[in-house]
């Protein structure tokens, strides 16, 4: 099915945007860890909309209830279930769109492979409101990876033409902190820019795309496989399962195609008693199989596709060309919103291999 994943460790996602709950049940955890709510619930709080005036406001508390695989504070071990109710629904803004298929959205095809017995309201199963429960998930794995010596920070590396800074240029302590931004920019006068940028992208009734990089510590060499299993495969599924995720690179990325050999080649050396290298272009990754050095990866995400201008489309109950102007609450730029969700995306993922590999 689609809508799970994962061997070691599965996760399946369920639920509707403007459906009575979402929700996620997760198969592997190892059991007896203890879950910290405060950590989890600081988490949740970087993806939960309404925060400021640079996301949609539906306001949604993201409260989530565990019903399964959790007893006593800790994980059992057992098939390990969370729901969280859907609150500030406003399906009026939807009665429009049943026929007049949105602009790069699922609509269409939806309506084309579910016959049309698909809920289009608030794009459905294919809203990133569905992202909600896999940060549940993720956070979870983001603390049991973690009590390993594991680490993943993740920032905004570019908003439109906007550029932070890259992440190998800054400490881990600035990674840390970064979440604690408004914008997740390690570049305070980029951020501000930034804030400018999306004020009048939002009165505009437009909206921009962008790039997150992300970087995975503590991974010991020799996790993942060969050919199809490749870290590079398995975190790919696992990302581009984020919606308006267009977009993957890792190490050097397609910079590479512009690279001789002599530079690409990340030489070795004996530091501190342990083997590394010397440059990262590789991310972190050889023949899918991690080396020991960070994981770097860097994520395109496309623009909200959820804009107020005026837009052509075709209304596929008359059959006919027709125009459609979007009103609603919706993110000037959902990348704002996808870091912590690709931190819990790559959390999840990085865990199901380690636990391939070794026991936890």
């Amino acid at each position: 099915m689609s809508s799970l994943i994962g061997n070691k460790l599965k996760i399946g996602l369920f639920g509707e945007s403007h459906g009575s709950h979402i929700g996620a049940i997760a198969y592997g955890f190892p059991s007896g860890f203890e879950i910290s709510k405060d950590e989890l619930n600081k988490f949740l709080s970087r993806r939960k909309t309404g925060q400021n005036k640079f996301t949609t406001q539906r306001k949604e508390t993201d409260d989530y209830e565990i019903v399964s695989g959790y007893y006593n504070d800790r994980t059992t071990g057992t098939p390990f279930a969370v729901i969280i109710k859907n609150n500030d629904v406003n399906s009026k803004d939807y009665e429009q769109l049943k026929y007049k298929m949105r602009p790069s959205h699922a609509d269409y095809t939806g309506h084309i492979k579910y016959r049309g017995f698909e809920d289009n309201r608030g794009g459905g199963h294919f809203s990133g409101r569905i992202t909600a429960p896999l940060c549940v998930i993720g956070g979870i794995a983001l603390q049991i990876l973690k009590s390993k010596g594991i680490e993943i920070y993740a920032h905004i590396k570019s908003l439109y033409d906007i550029e932070d800074l890259p992440i190998e240029k800054v400490s881990i302590e600035e990674q840390k902190k970064v979440c604690e931004k408004t914008l997740a920019f390690f570049d305070d006068e980029k951020l501000e820019e930034a804030k400018i940028l999306l004020e009048n992208i939002k009165k505009e009734k437009n909206s921009v795309g962008g790039i997150i990089e992300l970087a995975v510590y503590g991974v010991k060499a020799g996790i993942g496989d060969p050919i199809f299993d490749s870290v590079e495969s398995r975190l790919s599924s696992m990302i581009f399962g984020i919606p308006g995720v267009k977009g993957l690179e890792f190490g050097c990325g397609f910079d590479c195609a512009k690279m001789k050999g002599s530079l690409h080649n990340d030489p070795f050396e004996i530091k501190d008693s342990k083997i590394v290298t010397t440059t990262n272009n590789s991310g972190g990754i050889n023949g899918g199989i991690t080396n020991g050095m960070p994981i770097i990866l860097r994520t395109a995400v496309k623009p909200t596709a959820s804009i107020g201008l005026v837009q052509d489309t075709v209304d596929i109950k008359e059959m006919k060309n027709t125009k459609l102007e979007i009103t609603g609450r919706h993110d000037p730029a959902i990348a704002v919103r996808i870091v912590p969700v690709l931190e819990a995306a790559v959390a999840i993922s990085m865990l199901d291999m380690i636990l391939e590999n070794t026991d936890i």
